[in-house]
């Protein structure tokens, strides 16, 4: 299982460096997959409605009131049924790929479960959205989807007469069965909604619209594949008669041939045993529950970042329980918590420059607790040489980051650069425990623990608090966001930082002080 993650997250790290060369980072589409197929839902749902006003559910008025849309409203009804058709495909497109990435970069399971076991149904309701589509139609490829699942549902004891007979010839077929499919057609993608919105709920601000960049040229194709190659209604369908030639979508159908090679009912357990896999794989193997994070009411005022700043709503704001003159303080939902640390890098009392008492902030996690955290800062730097020495603080999830250490270069390794405070920065400068400090995260807009990078960067950036101080020089500071195995790239980035470090006017008035001594051999 290991090595097809592996393989897989391989894979999507070339895939998506490639296309790193023709989007901005957070404008990639393999970053943005989830918010994408949200974007194509809304898209199918509005054209829809559209086409929905205008569609008539009579027997044969069903595919003529299609053509009518395609033929007298070219200029509106031709694009939206298109965008019907293209965006619906899409969905599916980035449905797989988002689940395949997601199984590839092991982000199924530990407390992340929940997303994807509930993801799993999402596709059932997908595919039947997409296929009672092609019914209302009526043309020949919607009475051979038609023949086919009545037959293939006709397998499952679950009816008392066969469906399929509906479909022996025109004169058994009646008006009201496309007023059945419409009800499914609506009611299917109301539910299919639903579900989506329990799918991400353990999430903190999710990601349900893509960048406006993004959203634009995506929707600026769709409508330009839909007038150069506007979607169309094949022959009207007669029941009558068979058909000899179909086009085909195999977006939505690409199972459908196997009816002719397997029975029916083993295509059913086949689809039923390969949804119980999919189900099951956030536990296949279980994940090492790690220590949730621990909140210590003595150090813990109640002031709510850790709850603002967790990506997997584990943090809530309870009422007080130790008579203390605070109003709240922080409760951590251990269902919820993936042991990121964040939490940690946002509370004000993660300090390294504390000495009067203990190094014991207000949030933290057990295995990694904060003090660990600056006696490792400590060691690392004491054992850095040389003029341009660098503190690495860096994500776990980058491959090859030890890589990076070198005799004048020392690295820390914290569950997500989240978890790094900003006093930790301007303490490792003023100690003089290095020259520069890079903070080396996952790539901008793909961060394995959601929200881990943004924060840094605001933080960093002085936008966000708890704030890196102002006294800390930019020029000694750098910020790396590469997928994991870019490993050129981090080092790139480190170079860059050192070569400039020689320009630091700190450090350039360091070495003429220096030089003298060092002239004279002092």
């Amino acid at each position: 299982m290991n090595l097809l993650k592996d393989f897989g997250r391989r894979l999507f790290e070339r895939v998506e460096g490639g296309f790193d060369l023709a989007f901005p980072a957070e404008w990639n589409p393999f970053r943005q997959l989830g918010a994408l197929g949200w974007f194509f839902y809304w898209i199918v749902a509005a054209s829809g409605i559209y086409l929905y006003i205008f569609f008539d559910t009579g027997l044969t008025r069903a595919y003529e009131s299609i053509e009518w849309i395609m033929n007298n409203q070219w200029y509106v009804g031709q694009v939206m049924r298109s965008l019907h058709r293209y965006a619906s495909d899409a969905l599916v497109v980035v449905v797989v790929l988002h689940l395949l990435r997601e199984f590839s970069l092991d982000r199924m399971r530990g407390t992340r479960w929940f997303a994807w076991f509930t993801g799993i149904p999402l596709l059932w309701f997908l595919y039947a959205c997409g296929i009672s589509g092609y019914w209302l139609v009526w043309d020949v490829l919607a009475q051979y989807i038609a023949i086919a699942t009545t037959e293939w549902l006709d397998t499952l004891p679950i009816f008392g007469e066969p469906t399929a007979a509906n479909f022996v010839n025109s004169a058994a077929l009646s008006g009201r069965f496309f007023s059945l499919m419409v009800f499914i057609h609506i009611a299917v993608p109301l539910i299919m909604l639903f579900l989506m919105w329990v799918h991400i709920q353990r999430y903190a601000r999710p990601r349900m619209n893509p960048p406006r960049g993004l959203a634009a040229g995506t929707l600026a194709a769709l409508v330009v594949l839909s007038l150069v190659f506007p979607a169309v209604s094949q022959a009207p369908a007669n029941l009558d008669t068979v058909p000899a030639v179909i086009g085909f979508d195999w977006f939505y159908l690409a199972i459908y041939p196997l009816l002719d090679v397997v029975p029916g009912g083993q295509l059913w357990l086949g689809l039923a045993i390969g949804t119980v896999i999919l189900a099951v794989l956030p536990w296949a193997p279980p994940l090492q529950k790690l220590a949730t994070a621990e909140v210590d009411l003595d150090n813990c005022n109640g002031c709510g970042r850790c709850a603002e700043d967790c990506p997997f709503e584990a943090i809530i704001m309870g009422p007080r329980t130790d008579g203390a003159a605070y109003d709240t303080e922080a409760v951590v939902n251990a269902s919820n918590c993936v042991s990121c640390g964040i939490c940690a890098g946002a509370c004000p009392t993660s300090t390294p420059h504390r000495r009067a008492t203990d190094l014991m902030p207000g949030i933290q996690l057990p295995g990694y607790p904060i003090a660990e955290l600056r006696d490792r800062t400590r060691a690392t730097g004491q054992a850095l040489s040389g003029d341009d020495r660098v503190m690495v603080f860096g994500c776990e999830q980058s491959r090859d980051l030890a890589k990076l250490s070198a005799p004048g270069v020392g690295v820390v390794v914290l569950p997500c650069v989240g978890m790094l405070p900003p006093s930790f920065i301007d303490w490792v400068l003023a100690r003089d425990l290095a020259d520069g400090v890079l903070v080396s995260g996952c790539a901008r807009g793909d961060c394995y623990q959601r929200l881990g990078g943004n924060w840094t960067r605001q933080r960093v950036a002085r936008q966000r608090d708890p704030y890196l101080r102002a006294r800390v020089p930019d020029e000694r500071v750098g910020l790396c966001w590469t997928p994991s195995g870019d490993r050129a790239g981090r080092q790139a980035t480190l170079d860059a930082l050192r070569s400039g470090l020689a320009t630091a006017p700190q450090l350039k008035r360091r070495a003429e002080r220096t030089r003298p001594a060092e002239a004279t051999g002092g």
